[in-house]
């Protein structure tokens, strides 16, 4: 009897250690959720709701994306706020590359990978139908498409791994990149 009692204490502890263990897990542990700092801490990107929701034609119907998100790059330095990639030109300029997809393409659609010189994003997309990933330069503000055979082995559309000799004395080194992603993709 009392053995019984003791293994049922015991079985209840492991699973109240179970579920702890659970409830600390976050999705800030696997992406960057609205804002990320850049690797110097120079600048900071964010995404920021439009004012305006935007009539925008579906796979099966017209749709309202109610309040869609830019990307904005804050400057540490000057205090300035900009947008980076935004809609009044980011959907024509992807279309250009996307010519066999015929609906919308926002910003907020893309997580968003920083790359360690601070300039370069690689943009993957998280709508399952648009199968095209973007590179944009932060600095020349200049979009091309990213080619699907890149150096990057993306696991779980999460983590970015980048392996390799980064200087010709340094040892062979992987880094791993979080994704910028809206809270949009999340809801």
């Amino acid at each position: 009897m009392g053995r019984t009692f003791l293994l049922i204490i015991f079985i209840f502890s492991l699973n109240t250690i179970a579920t702890a263990k659970d409830n600390d897990f976050s999705a800030d542990d696997l992406f960057y959720i609205d804002q990320m700092n850049s690797h110097n801490k120079s600048f900071s990107l964010y995404f920021k709701g439009r004012e305006k929701s935007i009539l925008a034609r579906g796979e099966t119907s017209n749709y309202i994306n109610d309040y869609p998100k830019d990307l904005y790059i804050y400057d540490y330095k000057t205090k300035i706020s900009s947008p980076l990639i935004s809609y009044e030109w980011f959907p024509s300029h992807a279309k250009f590359y996307l010519e066999e997809y015929d609906f919308p393409v926002f910003p907020d659609d893309f997580a968003y990978y920083l790359l360690k010189d601070n300039k370069t994003l690689v943009m993957i997309s998280a709508v399952k139908s648009l199968n095209a990933n973007f590179k944009f330069d932060i600095i020349e503000k200049k979009l091309e498409l990213y080619p699907t055979t890149g150096k990057f082995d993306f696991i779980i559309s999460s983590f970015a791994k980048k392996c390799g000799h980064f200087e010709f004395k340094d040892n062979y080194k992987c880094s791993f990149y979080k994704p910028l992603i809206s809270s949009n993709l999340i809801n």
